[in-house]
């Protein structure tokens, strides 16, 4: 089994920046580097939504309302996927997972970010 875990949310006002990290561990034949890794959040009341993604050769995509805010990027050696979110809005406000794309693993605890106004 693989297990994930995110890190790095927190309280930060509107037009901050947090960096979340996702950490896989467990079982060796994951294949983690050649996996298509998301980012997504789920606000309350709201359903899990997919953010970002990132292929195994590092091409990346984003969701409109995060497209030039938001950089996904990944170290294999390490087993985590980043995200780096700049100029954020409270409409951002949620917990944040990652995952695999797909055939998804067991889902990680999720880090809360919450941007005030």
């Amino acid at each position: 089994q693989v297990q994930l875990v995110e890190s790095g949310g927190g309280l930060v006002q509107a037009g901050g920046s947090l960096r979340l990290s996702c950490k896989a561990s467990g079982s060796i034949f994951s294949d983690f580097s050649g996996s298509v890794m998301d980012w997504y959040r789920q606000a309350p009341g709201k359903q899990r939504e997919l953010v970002a993604s990132i292929t195994s050769d590092r091409s990346t995509e984003y969701v409109d309302s995060v497209k030039g805010r938001f950089t996904i990027s990944r170290d294999n050696a390490k087993r985590t996927v980043y995200l780096q979110m700049n100029s954020l809005k409270p409409e951002d406000t949620a917990v944040y997972y990652c995952n695999r794309h797909g055939s998804v693993w067991s889902w990680g605890p999720g880090t809360q970010v919450t941007v005030s106004s």
